[in-house]
This record gives structure tokens, sequence and C-alpha cells, in this order.
């Protein structure tokens, strides 16, 4: 198969999933089949249409290309119609989904090239053709969008895939970067689902480590070195000892080290031999 049909093929395979994605929320949701089609169509062909008026460069493929509006429609009803819950069914559709993430965003990142942007700019369209259906959708039924945290890794494999794609075109290497991005995307796409990996969603706050430096930056000199100097000196712990000696005879030690640390106090010093004048 020539490889611009397999891509071809990959991108009208994603848009059906995502039209199918879209309309299981509106099954979940409970609306009707204006709603299926909205939620569908707008999941499947809300990036590509978004990417396509930021580039002015005529109408957007979806609206010129019979596959995709076509295909975002059949699918939305066919959810509408049939209920895709079942463990294979969202398998597949997941599949499909990471493998159009893959396809989008280095196709993103390929037609900002040949519109004469530089490499940001086609990273961020990449970017953008591959999230903001999703972005759309949960927008349109008032949720966070779930590229913002919360999800499995979907939006920071986009910018790989647009990354990788932006350097292998630069190079003169256009099937193999739309290639190694959707493979990218596939394989570790469904591994972040399968183990659910998520970036930090707590916020750092450096202002905390600077003035931890601050105040070690603005304590004297021999403080530091004194603390360093206690540090280093100080003797292994009875637990140390334990693993070494046995425990019986590190207790005997260690009790033996408390009562004769300080010999000048009287408590430690026999009675006999006590100055009491």
């Amino acid at each position: 198969m020539d490889p611009e049909t397999l891509f071809r093929f990959v991108d009208v395979i994603g848009v059906i999933a995502n039209a199918l994605i879209g309309s299981a929320l509106a099954r979940i949701l409970g609306y009707d089949l204006i709603g299926f089609l909205v939620l569908g169509t707008g999941t499947a062909l809300g990036g590509g249409i978004t990417r396509d008026v930021m580039l002015g460069v005529g109408f957007p493929v979806a609206l010129t290309d019979p596959w995709y509006l076509g295909g975002a429609f059949a699918a939305s009803i066919l959810s509408y119609l049939f209920p895709f819950e079942g463990k294979w069914s969202r398998r597949m559709l997941s599949l499909a989904d990471v493998l159009a993430l893959g396809c989008w965003s280095a196709t993103g990142a390929s037609k900002g090239l040949s519109a004469g942007l530089d490499w940001v700019p086609s990273i961020f369209l990449g970017v953008i053709t591959a999230t903001m259906g999703g972005v759309l959708r949960d927008v349109m039924v008032n949720r966070i969008p779930a590229i913002f945290g919360g999800s499995p890794l979907y939006a920071t494999f986009s910018v790989l895939a647009a990354t990788q794609m932006v350097i292998f075109q630069y190079n003169g290497m256009y099937q193999i970067g739309m290639g190694s991005a959707i493979l990218m995307c596939a394989v570790f796409g469904m591994m972040a689902r399968r183990f659910n990996w998520q970036l930090p969603r707590t916020a750092y706050d450096l202002r905390r480590y600077s003035e931890r430096l601050r105040r070690l930056r603005i304590r004297p000199r021999h403080m530091l070195d004194d603390s360093i100097a206690q540090q280093t000196s100080t003797e292994p712990t009875i637990a140390t000892e334990a693993s070494t000696k046995g425990v019986a005879q590190a207790g005997r030690e260690f009790r033996h080290k408390l009562r004769h640390k300080n010999p000048d106090e009287p408590g430690t010093i026999p009675r006999n031999l006590r100055d009491e004048s």
C-alpha cells in the first residue's frame, strides 16, 4: 500500500474513532440525535478545522473531503443506534484514538512547515490538530478539558510526535516522520492508559526553595563548618553496631557509654570516690 494512502486511511479511521468517543459521551449525558451529531463531529473534526482556519490556506479539509464529514456523521449515527460499551469495543477505540493522535500531530506540524512557519509554530499546530477536538467536546458539555490534568498522558505525546515530525520533515524524510510519529503515539499512548501515566498535578513553588537557599547563604561560615564537623564526628548509631556486634553486645556498650560519657558529674562517680568537701 502506498504510504500516502496508508496515512490517509489512518486519518479517516481516527475521525471515525473520535466521533464514536464523542458520541459515547452524548449517550452518557442522555442527549438526543442532534447532541450525538454535534459532539461526535466536534470531537472528530474540531482540531483539523481549527488548524486550517489558523493557517488561512483555503477551505478546511473537513469541508472539501467527503470522507471526513461523512465519516463523522456516520459514526455519530451508528453510536446513537448501537452502544459501544464492551471491553473489546473500548480497546479498539482507544487504539484508533492513539493512532489518530500521532497521525494528526504529524499532519498539523507538516502543514505548518509547508505553509512556511518555523519549528515552534508548526509543533503548536500539530498539538492543536490532535487535541482541540477533545477540548471542544469537553467545553460544550461544561467540563474541564481532560488534557488539563487527571487523565493519562495525551497532549504530551502529541508534542513529542509533532516535534518528531518537524525534525524528520526538515531533513527530507516526510514518510519516516509520519510513520514514526504514529508508531510512537500508538505504543506509548496505550502504555499510558494501561499504567495510568500522568503529569504531576501539584504546581511547584520555587520561592520556597529560593528562601531555603537564601537562609543557607546568609549563615556565618563558622556555623556551617561546625555543623559539618559535628556530622562527620558523630558516633555510629546503636543500630549500626547491632548489625555487626549483635543486639546484646551493642546494648551493653551503649549503656556503658551513657554511664561514662560525663565522668565529672556526681551521678556517674562511685560514692566512695566522690569529693564531698
